[in-house]
């Protein structure tokens, strides 16, 4: 039995019973009789559903692909401004892809389809994105249609784009934008094809020589600089800067500690808008559990409803650490201050008369507050993710062992090592620790 004080003030989630086999038997009409030889005997087979019951599980409502309400579409920017085309909507950045037309609409090429059927289509299709890729994407779609406009292409031609446009664009913005932000501009392009059933004939070989050139001409004020890192010493002199006794202190400080020790995304911990919190998406504190090894190792388990590269969600853990800087204490803190429902967002914190989730853009003001008041230089939050692959590498967590930890799908959590010396060193000894 796992017992500390995070866990009295925690409740374990509940998980749905699995349902009765004879109920849903009964639910799709199945006679009693067949009753065992649906749910009784290894050597039982199902039987299989009519046809009408298939077709009444067709068109499913899908889920919604983004967890927040409509936001007003923000101004365009002076310099990138399209003409007016009813084909092109003033809409949300991540509602370009979709609301932008090609002028060949899908249903001449599809007379059989219903409009319904086509849009169910598009629908489903843009799922294939992430909302935040949508709102990347729409950057690349806005660009080309001022680069169109400006070169007087006509409509007809920028779906299906030719090889000589799309080259056309990528040596535009060379030496003017970054390699990244230029491929990032022509897989947006690409998408808004696919999405509108265009065709995307376009010769790769030839097209990523010249994304590989447009690298190498990256201006030097387009470079990001590397993420500096958020190390246990410069969160050590923001934690002696907050007033832990006030509901947002208390808040911020618990989702730093365990978003830095679990390795966590800041906006998977966070929420972007205030009415913006689904527990479909976002953290609660129902989803709080606690396991342990062989040797009784306690370990704090968040599962996240929803990831950045697993729609599905994934589960983040940490340990108990030594020192101010402990997640337990810090999210035990928390829980004690501001008690948020069990339903709600898990860093939720007393404002005024009423509770508030807390966002991203909140959490970092306070950061920054925290950190000027220290009289530090603020860093990015994504640093507080390098920080923490760095701080386990650093403690001789393998490789492998850190890319499942911080939930990678690839090994591009390398880009952020930082102190290469002091990790390689267990790895180059003539005794290594690890083989």
């Amino acid at each position: 039995m796992l017992s500390s004080p995070l866990q009295a003030l925690i409740s374990t989630s509940h998980h749905t019973p699995y349902p009765n086999p004879a109920a849903h038997c009964q639910t799709t009409n199945v006679p009693q009789s067949m009753l065992s030889l649906t749910i009784g005997g290894r050597n039982s087979s199902p039987v299989p559903p009519t046809i009408s019951q298939e077709c009444h599980l067709w068109n499913t409502p899908l889920p919604a692909l983004s967890s927040e309400k409509r936001p007003r579409p923000a101004p365009y920017c002076k310099n990138l401004i399209p003409l007016p085309s009813p084909l092109r909507p003033h809409c949300p950045a991540n509602q370009r892809s979709r609301l932008w037309c090609p002028p060949v609409p899908r249903n001449q090429c599809s007379a059989q389809m219903s409009d319904k059927d086509l849009k169910h289509i598009q629908d489903v299709m843009a799922h294939a994105w992430e909302l935040d890729t949508h709102a990347t994407y729409a950057s690349g779609l806005l660009n080309f249609m001022v680069f169109c406009n400006q070169k007087n292409v006509p409509e007809e031609n920028r779906a299906l784009a030719s090889q000589l446009l799309i080259m056309s664009f990528v040596s535009t913005l060379a030496a003017a934008y970054s390699g990244s932000a230029i491929s990032n501009y022509i897989y947006g392009v690409r998408a808004w094809h696919l999405l509108h059933s265009v065709p995307w004939k376009i010769n790769k070989p030839e097209l990523e020589a010249l994304l590989k050139v447009a690298e190498k001409l990256t201006p030097s004020s387009s470079r990001r600089k590397k993420w500096r890192p958020y190390m246990i010493d410069f969160m050590l002199a923001t934690w002696n800067n907050m007033d832990l006794s006030a509901p947002l202190g208390a808040s911020v400080f618990a989702c730093l500690a365990t978003c830095f020790f679990a390795t966590g995304r800041i906006g998977e911990f966070t929420i972007q808008r205030l009415d913006g919190f689904n527990p479909e998406f976002h953290i609660s504190r129902t989803q709080l559990s606690y396991d342990q090894n062989r040797e009784g190792q306690q370990v704090t388990v968040l599962h996240l409803p929803c990831t950045k590269v697993s729609p599905q969600g994934e589960d983040v853990c940490w340990a108990k650490q030594d020192g101010p800087m402990d997640p337990n204490t810090a999210l035990a803190h928390h829980l004690k201050v501001n008690n948020p429902p069990q339903d709600g967002h898990l860093f939720t914190y007393h404002h005024k008369n009423g509770y508030r989730p807390l966002m991203k853009s909140k959490f970092l003001a306070e950061l920054v507050r925290a950190t000027c008041a220290a009289g530090l230089e603020p860093l990015q939050g994504h640093g507080i993710r390098v920080g923490s692959t760095l701080e386990y590498l650093l403690r001789g967590v393998p490789f492998d062992v850190m890319k499942v930890k911080g939930c990678w799908s690839s090994d591009a959590f390398t880009l952020y090592l930082r102190k290469h010396a002091q990790i390689l060193t267990p790895y180059k000894d003539c005794s290594p620790l690890y083989c």
